[in-house]
């Protein structure tokens, strides 16, 4: 499959395709956090798009934090933005390839999910007070 990574930064770019080329023996443990590769559908070109972005497993589902393009402009990140018209995405961890449906977590799951990535990734509590809205909790769930 040859899609577009979903990312204008190189690094980013680079660490999708060791990820991939290596079924995540290179790039799964990235910046110390564990990572996974979605890919999403486009919502302007209808094409796929894929980035590699850090997760938490919690009970059975994978936990995603919006909050990539949320210091300096203001905006949510195109993954986020594509699973908010199309919320099925195709998903690879390590080796494991599976389709997963997203929604965005409300209310006390919201919490508590929140406090479950920050525990695992402080920096997220910078980026929450650089923006004056809540950062998007993404929570992904197998279909297959």
């Amino acid at each position: 499959m040859n899609n577009e990574i979903d990312s204008p930064d190189r690094s980013v770019a680079d660490h999708v395709r060791r990820y991939l080329a290596t079924d995540g023996a290179d790039g799964y443990l990235e910046g110390g956090v564990t990572n996974l590769v979605i890919t999403t559908v486009g919502r302007k070109t209808g094409k796929p798009r894929r980035t590699a972005l850090f997760y938490g497993e919690h009970e059975g589902r994978y936990i995603l934090v919006a909050s990539g393009s949320t210091i300096g402009n203001g905006t949510r990140p195109g993954w986020y933005r594509n699973l908010l018209d199309n919320p099925q995405a195709q998903v690879q961890i390590r080796a494991d390839r599976f389709t997963a449906r997203a929604r965005v977590a409300q209310g006390r799951e919201r919490e508590q999910l929140w406090h479950f990535m920050t525990e695992r990734f402080p920096p997220y509590l910078r980026y929450q007070a650089a923006v004056e809205d809540e950062i998007p909790i993404v929570v992904l769930e197998r279909t297959e």
